[in-house]
């Protein structure tokens, strides 16, 4: 236990009766090291703090594997077909409000990507694949009325089962856009 607190080059005294005299560039140098072991504490703690925030307020949050594809534009060729190239990147997905962000990490201080719920224009199930190892993962995909197609996926099941209904749920009661009459615009999820 007293190895934790030997600063380098110092060595631990149990007695104090011996007296460890250090240079100024020495002192300097453990200033800087403490400042630094300061500012470090500070910044996890800043994370662990937002870690807690988020989740305490996310209606749903946990890592997925992602992959984000551009729907093709009008007069552009189909996309080709990728099954075969491995780009899921694991991401930290959390659904907090009227939003779903996208997390490099879960400490992460803020998302690499979001999307709002309004605009998502069409959820559901996409085949069952294996990874490595025999996964087997199951996904799901999200299209927003931008064109990107979120591709999400996991080896759990009851995980992606959690992530469509409540998707479904949520992006269904997102309040619609009212015409100057009063009516909606007509727009669904599926």
């Amino acid at each position: 236990m007293l190895n934790l607190f030997t600063l380098r080059r110092l060595p631990w005294v149990s007695d104090g009766q011996e007296k460890v005299e250090l240079s100024a560039a020495e002192l300097e140098s453990l200033r800087s090291e403490l400042s630094d072991l300061e500012e470090r504490e500070a910044y996890l703690k800043a994370q662990l703090e937002h870690v807690d925030e988020v989740l305490r307020s996310a209606r749903l949050s946990g890592y997925l594997f992602i992959r984000s594809r551009w729907a093709a534009l009008p007069g552009e060729p189909p996309p080709l077909d990728d099954a075969e190239v491995d780009d899921w990147l694991p991401r930290f997905v959390v659904l907090q409000g009227a939003c779903l962000f996208f997390y490099l990490l879960s400490t992460d201080l803020s998302p690499q990507d979001s999307t709002l719920l309004a605009d998502i224009v069409e959820l559901g199930s996409l085949p069952s694949y294996t990874r490595e190892f025999d996964e087997t993962h199951h996904c799901f995909y999200i299209l927003t009325r931008q064109g990107l197609r979120f591709e999400c996926s996991s080896t759990s099941k009851t995980q992606v089962d959690s992530w469509l209904s409540v998707l479904q749920l949520d992006s269904r009661s997102e309040p619609e856009e009212r015409l100057p009459n009063g009516s909606s615009d007509g727009a669904t999820v599926n």
